[in-house]
């Protein structure tokens, strides 16, 4: 299960994420990101209740910078250690902007 909050304000955007991002929920979670991106130019994703992620959910995350760097940035905020060391192995540290 995957709770999305999100806080729209001008061009920024913030997702706070919470639960699973995985093959069930990714879908989830684009259909919600790409109703959400027209006119924004700075995204934030909040991953501190994120507790996994899979393939699927690695997926969205670069579609989605590949589409911000085109209009804006993309950063990634609040990594917990589960999900920091998933993007370690699979190379996504060096890829994403993580604060």
């Amino acid at each position: 299960m995957l709770n999305i909050s999100k806080n729209i304000s001008g061009d920024k955007a913030v997702f706070e994420l919470e639960g699973r991002l995985d093959t069930n929920t990714a879908p989830q979670l684009e259909a919600e990101l790409k109703a959400a991106l027209g006119g924004v130019s700075e995204l934030v994703l909040s991953l501190e209740k994120l507790d996994y992620i899979s393939s699927a959910g690695l997926r969205i995350l670069l579609s989605t910078q590949k589409i911000m760097t085109k209009q804006g940035a993309m950063k990634v905020t609040k990594v917990n250690a589960a999900v920091m060391e998933i993007f370690e192995v699979t190379g996504f540290a060096d890829i994403l902007t993580i604060e």
